[in-house]
């Protein structure tokens, strides 16, 4: 990976030439297939459809204005091109690899009461633990004789978990796994707390920004949760040089098109390394019991347009695409996602970790099982590997 200092040293031709590598790539090597829209699709030679032109506009600028995503966000016409492209980009960035990232989830305990969220601090039904270090080293343990090189700690904002204590817990996986990359998303802290589990040898940092919007944020989190703070969080974690990881719920309440297109302005100014995004799923133990589930193929269509827009960043093919379609992660990993997270908490706890309803806690999920994620990921086109797996920034 490379720093900003080495980027910037990077020359202009360098940079033009690496765009229009990945271009090049999205295109298979030729200009996209012309099509008239009088003509049932078929394609038409000298002619092009401005839907067509977005696609290869997309992944030659990495951008487009807001009424061009606009048409790409609201119609599937096109989605066959888009997914293709985006496929064609992560493989000239990321061949065929499929990085693996063991899942601990070590406390569903939470201080806020997000209106979405299953365990939320006003769910009085969700079973509460808390996993003890050595149980969280045990879980490493077995994640690294499974190949397993890169660890998320994930859980909800448990005032428990002190700095103190996760340091202690960090700098102990740190030097049991030296070779391995650690990641947390714990939530929001303070750039201080940050900085001392930076230094800890925390590697990366996950903290979807769940909406770009304030007034849709304000819709989805009680008055003590604002937008700007998680923002800000972010772009603290950026400056102590973590490989940062943003990210935002598809199809969640309230959720407009003008908000996603929000959501992707937001991530062009951040320009993280990952970013994690799935399908909102509902929870019975939350005020959006009754709302509707986001859909799956909103969801792929984002994730094809984000590894346009960023060819070089860690896209996950989420939990929640598994279980809101049986073959989601594998329809995710050929809309140009290069990343699972399979399950190393133990399996005690995995069904109480409850975001949302139907997690899928078992099978593939399971980092036990994973020959059987293997030939999952094998039978969609691509091949799991059990390297770290840094970002490759090259422009």
């Amino acid at each position: 990976m490379l720093c900003a200092a080495q980027a910037a040293r990077i020359k202009p031709e360098a940079r033009t030439a690496a765009r229009q590598a990945i271009a090049f790539a999205a295109r298979g090597g030729q200009p996209f297939a012309r099509r008239r829209a009088g003509d049932g699709g078929r394609p038409v030679k000298g002619e092009i459809t401005m839907t067509e032109n977005l696609v290869e506009r997309l992944a030659e600028t990495r951008s487009l204005t807001d009424e061009q995503f606009r048409t790409l966000l609201t119609t599937d016409r096109w989605d066959a091109d888009l997914f293709a492209a985006a496929d064609r980009v992560r493989r000239a960035q990321y061949g065929t690899d499929v990085y693996i990232r063991g899942l601990i989830e070590f406390t569903n305990y939470c201080k806020n009461d997000c209106y979405y969220c299953g365990i939320r601090h006003g769910n009085r039904k969700a079973a509460r633990y808390r996993l003890t270090q050595e149980q969280i080293l045990a879980c490493c343990a077995e994640g690294y004789a499974l190949g397993f090189r890169t660890f998320v700690l994930q859980g909800g904002e448990d005032p428990y978990f002190t700095d103190d204590r996760l340091c202690a817990i960090v700098a102990a996986i740190r030097r049991n796994h030296p070779d391995c990359a650690i990641t947390l998303s714990v939530g929001e802290r303070s750039h201080e707390s940050y900085r001392r589990l930076f230094e800890a040898g925390t590697n990366r940092y996950l903290l979807r920004h769940e909406t770009a919007d304030p007034a849709h944020y304000s819709r989805l989190h009680p008055a003590n949760l604002r937008a700007e703070n998680r923002q800000a969080c972010l772009f603290d974690l950026k400056s102590i040089g973590y490989q940062v990881g943003a990210g935002f719920m598809v199809g969640s309440p309230y959720q407009t098109t003008d908000n996603l297109i929000a959501d992707l302005r937001f991530l062009e100014k951040l320009q993280p390394d990952m970013i994690g995004i799935g399908p909102y799923i509902t929870h019975a133990e939350t005020p959006f019991a009754g709302q509707k589930n986001g859909s799956l193929e909103l969801t792929l269509r984002l994730l094809a347009i984000l590894r346009l827009m960023f060819p070089y960043v860690l896209l996950p093919a989420t939990t929640a695409l598994g279980t809101i379609h049986p073959e989601g992660r594998e329809l995710g990993l050929k809309a140009g996602a290069n990343v699972v997270m399979p399950n190393l908490s133990p399996t005690d706890v995995r069904a109480l970790y409850t975001l949302y309803e139907n997690k899928i806690c078992t099978g593939e999920e399971a980092a036990q099982c994973i020959g059987c994620l293997r030939r999952r990921v094998e039978s969609a086109g691509y091949r799991i590997v059990t390297a770290r797996g840094d970002v490759k920034r090259t422009n």
